[in-house]
């Protein structure tokens, strides 16, 4: 996005709807400034009411306010050599793993955690809403090298008896994923896990955030798109998975031999000689609509 757009955006937390108002006043910003808020939502593809909580976010009395306060920042053509907006947003995300890469220069908290998680039996992974999908690849991979890792994807009162069970056959450890934003049964499930005696261990996306946890793993998300990409909390999850593995090498090596003679013997992957389609797209590339 242009400097002064990103100056005024910088540290705010927008919904998607007000994403897609930033990203439209960033592509179109020397219309945008003098366009209506009733315009500017039908352009951007959202309602009036949004355009007004837009500004409000960014501390605006309202639109009006906000499109005086743009207009400076319109000054001839927008610079061709910019990056644009989706490469803005993979640039984005390298440098949200460089963050993650500076967090791990003393693994010693990751390597701790690790070492406690590959001890506890049964180990519950709690994942609601958009966290679930994070919360499902780290515990399909914690299968792989720990005898029994325990999903827990679904709320109501399934949560609760899962995590009384999990409690009553051992568990001493929760490792839970809360990404923005963070649904409030995910958080009191926190809580009641702790009431029951379970340590937690979260994977979110800051340091700060609004719930307790016994250790916090802090990986931020992308927030260049319409929603948040969540490539550095995955990196740091697989982190964790391996931290795990490092704490039993034996069991380790001993699951992972035992997987492989079971996918061999059961076919389960596709194996064969590649093929190169002629019209496939270069590496990295996305197909126009239509193909």
């Amino acid at each position: 996005m242009g400097d002064g757009l990103d100056r005024l955006l910088e540290g705010r937390r927008l919904s998607p709807a007000q994403r897609r108002i930033a990203r439209y006043l960033d592509e179109h910003l020397a219309e945008a400034v003098f366009l209506s808020s009733v315009e500017l939502a039908e352009r951007a593809g959202v309602s009036q009411p949004s355009v007004t909580r837009f500004a409000t976010v960014l501390g605006f009395a309202g639109y009006p306010e906000l499109r005086q306060a743009l207009r400076p920042f319109v000054v001839g053509e927008r610079n061709p050599s910019r990056a644009n907006d989706l490469q803005s947003a993979i640039d984005a995300e390298i440098e949200n793993l460089r963050a993650v890469r500076e967090g791990l220069v003393d693994p010693s908290t990751v390597t701790a955690l690790g070492t406690a998680l590959a001890a506890c039996e049964p180990l519950p992974v709690l994942g609601l809403r958009v966290s679930s999908g994070l919360a499902t690849t780290f515990a399909y991979f914690a299968r792989r090298i720990h005898p029994d890792v325990r999903l827990l994807t679904h709320g109501g009162s399934e949560l609760a008896e899962q995590l009384h069970a999990a409690r009553r056959a051992g568990a001493g450890w929760l490792v839970a994923v809360m990404l923005p934003r963070y649904p409030a049964e995910a958080v009191q499930a926190l809580r009641s896990a702790r009431e029951l005696g379970l340590r937690t261990a979260v994977i979110t996306d800051r340091r700060e955030v609004p719930f307790e946890a016994d250790v916090v793993l802090d990986a931020p998300v992308g927030e260049r798109l319409v929603f948040d990409a969540h490539t550095a909390p995955l990196a740091l999850a697989m982190v964790l998975v391996e931290a795990m593995a490092d704490a039993a090498p034996l069991r380790t090596q001993a699951r992972l031999e035992e997987y492989e003679r079971m996918i061999d013997q059961a076919a389960v992957f596709t194996s064969g000689p590649l093929v190169v389609h002629p019209s496939a797209p270069r590496p990295g590339a996305i197909s126009p609509p239509g193909f």
